[in-house]
């Protein structure tokens, strides 16, 4: 029989044994949490695609071992010495799937958990919640742990790990002892990425070769951005950063009026009037910093807490220099 609840005063000298601990409310957190909106999981549908994507995709891989199979029976009968060829072929191809399998895997839960870093850090400033705050420091610390360059800041992230700090005052030190580097790192290859598009499509002949190039430059520098944040992402998880940064574009705004680009952008025609080619170019060039700018939002483990948010001043500000320069 299972023991009712009883009420003891503290004072009471039959209460022996044990210990009572009394903790002040976090009444900041109260507070903070009041009229906080929880977000509602949207009502998932039969994901009906992607039962059909994986029954084509097992009906595929068991025709492709059909296939292999009659291969090497055939092989067999020709020459032996042929049939052990193709079947010591097939397992270095099997072994070969199996890698690129587990990058793949590894790239995608790599990618999540830096995405429930993030989000984990905007719940809690919002609520300004402590012990949660003390866990994504500690999951930041074991992301770069293997850095070089970021051991002073792991250090003294650990020296204040014990520390009574608010949240929004641990992740902002956090932010500026691990992250802060890596954004420097992170706007030099914007602004480098963005010189470039913009240098070789105002040279380029053909249309068809700027588009290739826009699109090659984007590719490249999502990957170099998520490298530089601690991504690892394969081919899987680099479409689904490209689909998180394109989504965040258009969220944000394709043109970024509250960056001052739609004023850039006019302010080149000017610029096309002297060269159509030197317009063109600079405009790509302001595109592709604003699509790296995106990037760099999808990529980063935490939000911007006390680090100001580059704009797009920052990483393209050499090419406005330069169009500016055409119009004078």
């Amino acid at each position: 029989m299972s023991r009712q609840p009883r009420a003891f005063r503290l004072d009471d000298p039959n209460v022996t044994g044990g210990s009572i601990q009394v903790t002040e409310e976090p009444f900041d957190a109260i507070e903070a949490a009041d009229g906080v909106v929880v977000p509602m999981g949207e009502r998932r549908r039969a994901p009906w695609m992607g039962i059909l994507l994986s029954a084509l995709a097992g009906l595929l891989v068991l025709g492709l071992g059909l296939a292999l199979e009659n291969l090497i029976v055939e092989l067999y009968a020709v020459a032996p010495w042929l049939g052990w060829v193709a079947l010591a072929l097939a397992v270095l191809a099997a072994f070969a799937f199996l890698a690129l399998v587990g990058r793949e895997i590894s790239g995608i839960l790599r990618e999540q958990k830096i995405e429930k870093l993030r989000e984990a850090a905007v719940d809690a400033l919002a609520v300004k919640d402590h012990r949660a705050a003390k866990g994504i420091v500690a999951d930041l610390v074991a992301l770069y742990g293997t850095r070089s360059g970021s051991a002073t800041g792991r250090a003294r992230l650990k020296e204040l790990r014990d520390e009574i700090i608010d949240a929004d005052d641990r992740l902002a030190i956090a932010e500026r002892e691990l992250l802060a580097p890596l954004d420097v790192q992170a706007k030099r290859a914007i602004a480098a990425a963005a010189k470039q598009v913009s240098l070789v499509t105002a040279v380029s002949p053909r249309a068809i070769v700027d588009v290739a190039f826009v699109i090659f430059a984007a590719v490249r520098l999502l990957r170099t951005l998520a490298r530089i944040y601690g991504g690892r992402p394969g081919l899987f998880g680099f479409l689904r950063l490209a689909k998180a940064a394109l989504n965040h574009l258009a969220v944000t705004g394709g043109v970024a009026v509250g960056d001052s680009l739609m004023q850039q952008v006019l302010g080149l025609g000017l610029a096309a009037r002297i060269s159509a080619k030197l317009g063109e170019g600079v405009l790509n060039g302001l595109m592709t910093a604003r699509f790296g700018l995106a990037a760099l939002s999808v990529c980063r483990p935490l939000p911007f807490i006390r680090e100001e948010t580059p704009k797009i001043g920052d990483v393209a500000g050499e090419l406005i220099s330069r169009a500016e320069a055409a119009t004078s």
